[in-house]
């Protein structure tokens, strides 16, 4: 199970930034549209990876639970802003309606955006640290996987805090940790289980 959750993880970020640079290339609706449908279908995508990676890292039970209630709140937050996003903002003003940007996806400050900021940066970046501050063991591959989602936390809370308190550019470190960290954790995972066989 590790390989195809290892795979799909791998996948899914490769996707979700192809995503990103089609629309910065193109800005296109039809991009735009691509780009946040894999930011929602990402969400449970690194939850599936956390919870594989607490069983390879053998976390306590509650910090397992801690994590899921965090990437629950990941998926259910930004699921909200880019379906609200693609089903209403974007349609309205397709329509005509002067949407004001406060209500708006890549508006700062906006609501929309604060939204999503406050699922991958703060809540992701806490189920990061619930996985990273837990896992136990003293093999080199584990320590290492600790070591890597330690930093993807620290990342993502650096990038949420420095957006809502200081500047909105600081924000750009999240991805880093939410998006080329779990590729990167992927990658682990896949090593440490050929290492196991």
């Amino acid at each position: 199970m590790t390989n195809k959750i290892s795979v799909t993880g791998i996948i899914t970020c490769v996707l979700y930034f192809l995503s990103v640079g089609s629309f910065l290339v193109t800005k296109s609706e039809a991009a735009l549209t691509i780009w946040e449908l894999m930011t929602v279908f990402s969400a449970p995508v690194v939850l599936f990876v956390l919870l594989e990676l607490s069983d390879l890292l053998s976390i306590a039970s509650v910090c397992k639970k801690a994590m899921s209630v965090f990437m629950a709140c990941t998926c259910a937050l930004t699921g909200a802003a880019h379906i609200v996003n693609i089903t209403v903002t974007r349609r309205l003003i397709n329509e005509g309606v002067n949407v004001p940007d406060y209500f708006r996806i890549g508006f700062w400050p906006s609501v929309e955006m604060a939204v999503d900021y406050l699922a991958w940066g703060f809540f992701t970046g806490l189920a990061f640290l619930c996985v990273g501050m837990s896992g136990s063991g003293s093999v080199k591959h584990k320590r290492i996987m600790r070591s890597t989602v330690l930093l993807c936390g620290i990342l993502c809370l650096i990038g949420f805090l420095g957006a809502v308190f200081i500047n909105e550019n600081i924000w750009y470190i999240a991805p880093i940790g939410y998006g080329i960290g779990t590729m990167v954790i992927c990658i682990q995972m896949l090593r440490a289980n050929a290492d196991n066989c």
